[in-house]
């Protein structure tokens, strides 16, 4: 098929750009909200769509952890919150 190892290689760039970009040493996630109750969950997730215009989307990550008999399912709303990079004026001046 025509453009099939193009789009391959542009996705397997995207893959790494991400992977780097929310790295273990590039910063952490921070829980925004969680709850067990799923009509809460969205209303939640489209209230905050509608009036924070501040959060980068991109950097949210939504987890469902599936419940069985004993533990009810967990909806939790994650944020990527990256290392603050050193301030060299800071560091130079401490020398």
């Amino acid at each position: 098929m025509p453009g099939q190892r193009k789009r391959k290689r542009q996705r397997r760039g995207e893959v790494q750009r991400t992977t780097a970009r929310f790295a273990p040493d590039a910063g952490h996630w921070e829980v925004l909200f969680e709850t067990q109750d799923e009509s809460e969950w969205r209303d939640h997730i489209h209230r905050l769509r509608a009036t924070d215009t501040q959060i980068d989307w991109t950097a949210i990550r939504i987890d469902t952890f599936c419940g069985r008999l004993v533990q009810p399912t967990t909806y939790r709303l994650s944020l990527f919150v990256p290392t603050p990079e050193p301030d060299p004026v800071r560091d130079s001046s401490t020398n």
